[in-house]
């Protein structure tokens, strides 16, 4: 029996960044990885200022609830408000956080264009999850793959051995109930593929989520998650160097993928100003 194994171009170097970052501030998983896109790619700063997740949010407009909201986070995480910078607030909790089209600009202007941050919205299937996934796996230069998905459809995070090997090899979905319940950003680093199905690695936002962040998501889980049909629209953003773009953007026209940003939701500060 054989387990096939992929890590994403610059998959080491994001997940150094990661455990550096952690966890999200309040209301900025999207800022989270975005920072995490860009370390991944060596791009530590920006205008001879340090690149973190506040910088990201404030080039991305994004804006967290004016109070905090416990009942949003997961088990045992307390929250961050030590933003570093001066973020807008905003007093409709349900609208905080960051826009894709936001997320998409602020890492293309923080790179210096250097990086292209291109908005897949479906159609979401195992097939073409998987094909962005190769297309992105095939690159020599650093790619990270940011999902905006809804929680509520993955496994939770601390499945175990048991669960993981009985999806690899026997295809079964049973496992641990969904750890949360938001619109959230994760960061795609890898994928575990057996005969029964393909389990993706997710760099998350809080330590608490997997082990020190990180887990496990069955192929169709992920997918559902990625849909998120019962609440606002998501999707993946694939952050490639500005050379691979055309490569990414012909690989995803053959899947049948939709380019193009997504309302998740979330407002966007010049419009709360």
């Amino acid at each position: 029996m054989r387990l096939d194994l992929i890590l994403l171009p610059g998959a080491r170097e994001l997940l150094a960044a990661h455990a550096r970052e952690l966890p999200q501030r309040d209301d900025l998983c999207g800022a989270f990885c975005g920072v995490l896109a860009l370390h991944a790619a060596g791009i530590d700063e920006h205008d001879s200022e340090p690149l973190d997740q506040d910088a990201v949010a404030l080039a991305a407009g994004s804006v967290v609830s004016a109070l905090a909201d416990p009942g949003s986070l997961p088990f045992d995480e307390q929250g961050r408000r030590d933003y570093r910078l001066e973020l807008p607030f905003i007093n409709d909790a349900s609208r905080s956080g960051t826009t894709a089209s936001g997320l998409l600009d602020a890492i293309e202007e923080l790179s210096g264009r250097r990086l292209a941050a291109i908005p897949y919205r479906g159609p979401w299937t195992a097939m073409t999850l998987g094909g962005l996934f190769d297309a992105a796996a095939a690159l020599e230069r650093p790619a990270t793959l940011l999902a905006n998905l809804a929680t509520r459809h993955l496994w939770g995070s601390r499945a175990g051995t048991a669960e993981l090997l009985g999806y690899l090899l026997d295809g079964r979905l049973e496992g641990p109930e969904p750890d949360w319940d938001v619109g959230h950003f994760v960061c795609l680093i890898g994928r575990v593929r057996g005969p029964g199905g393909s389990l993706y690695g997710v760099a998350d936002t809080y330590p608490s989520l997997g082990r020190a962040g990180v887990h496990l998501q069955p192929e169709e889980r992920l997918v559902r998650a990625i849909e998120r049909r019962d609440m606002p629209e998501g999707g993946i953003i694939a952050v490639v160097s500005s050379k691979d773009a055309p490569s990414v953007r012909a690989s995803a026209a053959a899947l049948g993928l939709r380019e193009g940003p997504w309302d998740n939701g979330s407002a966007i500060a010049e419009t709360e100003r």
